[in-house]
């Protein structure tokens, strides 16, 4: 069956549609990983958006019930160049196809996914929807056009109520604003005593929890759009030792006096390289993120630059100079990527481990 993505620009890609037969808007996103589908489609930050996957067949591994990021995925559309409906693994349990049907999320396959992603590239990202032949492109491009962005994915994704993954370790608060099961999975791993809080959790609430360490984590859309927050981080600044991850990082860097700015296309993928300024060590990360902190609001803050991309030079790591304190815009725990920079939940916790060491 024939459907459409039409764009706010009035550019329209026609293709065959797979998934569910639904039609939804979003903003038009790409990611660059040649694997991990899975997990890039319940990733919570994609909340809201139509994600473009430029690796070129994407099902044929199908979906197993080990890989998930979230219970129920966020996305708004999936788009691939070449879909595979009868996957071959020995963990597959079902299709991509109707995977995504059950859950009413529309995909298209058989348009120039090359295409797509050279236009966001060049005019970066843009509202869109996957649509019926039937509907009009020039009405729907002006409707798109004045539709506006999307403000409460965070509420919409966010845990809404707080629980308990027990453990004999440290006692970490998990801020959730749209957080990646591998998250919580790396913290578990290191025996460590984990609350998930909702992502309007008050400072004085977390503090009842006797926290020995606070991770904030990722999350989708603009953090500005999560003022609460920002709120609370002051609060709980040199009281607890913060990690931020993605939107994590970012609130922490409102928090402390920087800014933040929407980038162009945003980096999402599986592969994307940042330096470690101090020792000029190479990581291969995961990133997933369409806002940045500006590098130049940092001198008005104790905030230091601690890493950058290297291919953009952007803001990839920051670290408190009064406090313990410190955050990354990648992913250490990866789901999917290279668990490069997975040693970074262990200095969390060896900083966590310091500050309660009596003076």
């Amino acid at each position: 069956m024939k459907r459409q993505l039409i764009l706010e620009d009035g550019t329209v890609f026609v293709g065959k549609g797979f998934g569910a037969d639904t039609e939804l808007k979003g903003e038009v996103v790409f990611n660059t990983g040649m694997t991990g589908y899975q997990e890039i489609l319940s990733d919570p930050s994609y909340c809201g958006q139509i994600v473009t996957l430029t690796y070129p067949l994407i099902g044929n591994y199908g979906m197993n019930r080990d890989d998930f990021e979230s219970i129920t995925p966020a996305i708004h559309g999936l788009i691939v160049k070449e879909i595979e409906l009868e996957p071959s693994h020995w963990k597959n349990e079902e299709s991509l196809h109707t995977f995504l049907e059950a859950r009413g999320i529309p995909g298209l396959h058989g348009i120039d996914t090359r295409k797509l992603t050279r236009l966001i590239r060049e005019h970066g990202t843009l509202r869109g929807r996957i649509c019926s032949m039937e509907v009009d492109p020039i009405e729907m491009a002006a409707e798109l056009k004045n539709s506006g962005w999307q403000h409460d994915q965070v509420e919409t994704v966010s845990v809404r109520d707080a629980y308990h993954a027990p453990g004999k370790g440290e006692r970490i608060v998990l801020v959730d604003f749209g957080m990646k099961h591998g998250i919580l999975q790396s913290l578990i791993e290191r025996q460590c005593d984990v609350v998930v809080v909702p992502y309007d959790t008050s400072a004085e609430e977390i503090l009842r929890l006797r926290p020995d360490g606070i991770l904030l984590s990722n999350g989708p859309g603009n953090p500005e759009d999560v003022p609460q927050a920002i709120q609370m981080i002051q609060d709980l600044l040199g009281k607890v030792p913060i990690f931020g991850i993605c939107l994590g990082h970012q609130l922490l860097a409102l928090a402390s006096g920087a800014t933040t700015s929407k980038l162009r296309f945003g980096h999402r993928g599986s592969n994307h390289p940042v330096r470690e300024i101090a020792t000029g060590k190479i990581d291969i990360t995961a990133q997933n993120h369409g806002f940045t902190v500006d590098k130049d609001s940092l001198p008005n803050t104790r905030l230091v630059m601690t890493h950058e991309a290297v291919n953009d030079g952007t803001v990839e790591g920051l670290k408190h100079l009064d406090y313990p304190a410190f955050s990354v815009q990648y992913h250490p725990e990866a789901s999917p990527g290279p668990q490069d920079a997975s040693y970074l939940f262990d200095a969390f916790l060896q900083m966590v481990a310091t500050e309660k060491q009596p003076v």
